[in-house]
């Protein structure tokens, strides 16, 4: 990759960071132009389109950044995330669960992502999915001790919300 693109993409990116998201937003089209089959920058222009509320846009963006190569785990952890989130933003409930429960699966041990496919399964209406999916990352990572205290209960409540025993 050319020492160029990489300067450009930092720079760009510190704009994001900094609160200048419009001028960030036109350096990254202008890259997107320049190196369209980038994973990297499109995840950068989806990012910096969704924290300029236009979410219709960030998704082409995150589309190309996810079946693009290039991106480190956490990138591609992020843009899925991203995705996941934005299509649910924007009503596109089953695409946002498809994107989610993929990313759990390739990601099993990120919570946040369990998080937004809880809020994606609820928007289909799958609020059992959702709140089993939500008590058992509740479970498994909380250190609240009283929570601790009846983890064996919430795991198995987890699994059957409709027990009485």
């Amino acid at each position: 990759m050319p020492r160029d693109r990489d300067q450009l993409l930092a720079e760009a990116v510190r704009l994001r960071e900094t609160g200048r998201r419009e001028q960030a937003r036109e350096r990254l089209l202008a890259l997107c132009e320049q190196f369209p089959l980038d994973a990297g920058i499109a995840y950068q222009t989806a990012w910096v389109h969704d924290t300029l509320g236009l979410e219709s846009e960030a998704v082409p963006h995150y589309v190309r950044a996810v079946e693009g190569q290039g991106l480190s785990a956490d990138d591609r952890r992020g843009a899925l995330l991203g995705l996941g989130s934005t299509y649910r933003v924007l009503g596109r409930y089953p695409e946002a669960v498809t994107t989610l429960r993929d990313a759990v699966a390739e990601f099993p041990d990120d919570g946040a992502l369990k998080t937004f496919l809880a809020m994606a399964l609820y928007n289909t209406g799958r609020a059992h999915d959702a709140m089993g999916l939500l008590l058992t990352l509740l479970a498994s990572t909380s250190q609240d001790p009283d929570i601790a205290d009846y983890r064996p209960a919430i795991e198995h409540y987890a699994k059957n919300l409709d027990a009485t025993v």
